[in-house]
């Protein structure tokens, strides 16, 4: 019973992708992304970070409820970057996390970061969305995908000119990753239970390749816990409730990279 959760959100992702493509056709969505200027390179950006933190915009969780209910996209991601971000995050799902591709539109000609679809990508579709709102990077995650599904995402991602953060929770995913995946990201939280264990990028970082950009995610609280996941050979952080349940994340997140430097 371990992934219902994910499961839940899967099926409801499919019905979602399919209502959009009635709206607007891939061919549509494909004219969309013609000519569009080049992105920026996430992995780059985090490989050049002093403290490489990925700050998510997200107002609500599946498991927690509202986080940030009247977080704004146009005024979060600018105060990030202005802290000292290495990078976005910004969750576009709907029903479970109360964010659109609109908060990437809105986000994207306000900063020059590297910008992050965090998303449960199940289809090429959804790929060619990101493209067409100007993110940078995509997430593909294991637990929701098979190798096969994982290695033609990707490879779709890249002719895209879109960089690809894979996600794995288990040692068993790592069967997913391939020669299209810029960054792993070690998921410290169960998509299935929403347990969180920080301990988890510790258990997989040995078994992680050496020459691939490795990104710890969830349950980062502590700039002590950055600074030994650094050790341990991480150089992305992505971290989103710690700010986001601020009255001012922006701040929160600056507040934060100065203790780093201490």
């Amino acid at each position: 019973m371990e992934k219902d959760i994910l499961q839940d959100i899967i099926a409801q992702k499919r019905e979602e992708v399919a209502r959009q493509q009635e709206a607007v056709s891939l061919d549509q969505l494909i004219r969309l992304t013609e000519n569009l200027p080049e992105g920026r390179s996430m992995k780059q950006a985090l490989a050049a970070s002093p403290h490489g933190i990925i700050a998510e915009f997200k107002r609500h969780s599946p498991s927690k409820g509202w986080i940030h209910q009247e977080a704004d996209s146009a005024v979060i991601p600018p105060a990030y970057e202005k802290a000292g971000a290495a990078a976005l995050s910004i969750l576009t799902d709907t029903p479970f996390f109360k964010g659109s591709l609109k908060d990437i539109r809105t986000a994207r000609p306000l900063v020059q970061l590297p910008i992050l679809r965090k998303d449960f990508i199940i289809s090429p579709y959804q790929i060619y969305q990101a493209k067409a709102v100007q993110a940078d990077a995509i997430l593909l995650i294991a637990a929701a995908l098979t190798p096969a599904e994982c290695r033609t995402l990707a490879h779709t991602a890249h002719e895209l000119h879109l960089e690809v953060l894979m996600e794995i929770h288990h040692e068993r995913e790592l069967d997913c990753l391939n020669e299209d995946v810029d960054m792993v990201g070690v998921n410290n939280r169960n998509l299935g239970t929403f347990h969180t264990d920080p301990g988890n990028s510790f258990r997989l970082a040995s078994l992680l390749p050496h020459d691939v950009l490795k990104v710890s995610e969830s349950g980062l609280s502590s700039p002590a816990l950055l600074r030994e996941l650094r050790d341990a050979g991480f150089r992305g952080f992505l971290i989103g409730e710690t700010f986001m349940r601020t009255y001012n994340p922006g701040r929160a997140l600056s507040d934060f990279i100065q203790s780093l430097e201490l």
